[in-house]
């Protein structure tokens, strides 16, 4: 295998990851929500993490950090525009920039609007992306700092990764996204198949996280300002798809 992906549950609704090169040997932890799981992932196949890469500032993405790197001293890397308020970092980085493992190269994306800094990390390689709080599974972070037109604007740019894309985001919040997905996309035969499955596999505790690319473009709502039927249901046929972008913020906010 050129690579490994693994997704580790941690914290009541988080997600870290770990990403091995399959020539090298070489780990990077994806987010450090706590430290314990992720342990328990490296010590059971015999990996040692070399490097880490934050997504983000917020708690539920660094708090296991230390405990982390008390027991394996890897490269933090985490965005340059958030440094301010991350662990400190070995590597600061901004959109452009790329970073190694191995023999995989991560391209860094500037994907602000849930916090302003906020990055993610695409690895075309390994057909995979980072995307933490921003792009998530039939779904979109919660607008903490940034904008609508921001959040919009970061869509746009992962909107551009190739359909077979595996999307690594950091939270199982995909049942409730999918009932709110369905109030402003009604009509939508893949979303209504989608949600059915999301309600399945969450009943047996499986998760439903990473996703596809290509499903996130066929049924998340946060990704399709531009469908008629959505417009139809807000009201909006001849808005922006920015505005319209940030009317379904709106209302995911007030649901």
């Amino acid at each position: 295998m050129a690579y490994e992906l693994i997704t580790i549950p941690c914290l009541s609704d988080n997600y870290a990851y770990l990403l091995r090169c399959g020539t090298t040997g070489e780990v990077a932890v994806i987010d450090v929500p706590e430290a314990g799981p992720i342990l328990a992932a490296l010590e059971s196949r015999g990996w040692t993490p070399t490097q880490v890469w934050l997504t983000h500032h917020h708690y539920d993405h660094v708090d296991g950090l230390p405990d982390l790197l008390t027991a394996y001293p890897a490269q933090v890397v985490g965005a340059q525009a958030d440094a301010h308020r991350l662990p400190p970092l070995d590597l600061a980085v901004a959109e452009g920039d790329t970073v190694t493992l191995g023999n995989l190269t991560a391209e860094v994306i500037d994907v602000s609007g849930h916090t302003i800094g906020h990055i993610a990390f695409h690895v075309p390689a390994a057909k995979c992306a980072f995307t933490a709080d921003s792009l998530m599974a039939l779904g979109c972070g919660r607008l903490f700092e940034g904008t609508p037109a921001q959040m919009w604007d970061s869509m746009q740019k992962m909107l551009k990764w190739p359909d077979d894309t595996t999307i690594c985001s950091g939270h199982e919040y995909t049942a409730s996204n999918a009932k709110f997905a369905l109030t402003v996309d009604p009509g939508n035969a893949a979303l209504i198949s989608r949600a059915s499955e999301i309600t399945a596999a969450r009943a047996k505790g499986e998760p439903t996280v990473p996703s596809q690319l290509s499903t996130e473009r066929a049924t998340n709502p946060f990704l399709r300002p531009a469908d008629p039927g959505i417009r139809a249901t807000l009201g909006m046929p001849t808005a922006s798809d920015a505005d319209v972008f940030a009317e379904i913020r709106k209302r995911k906010d007030n649901f």
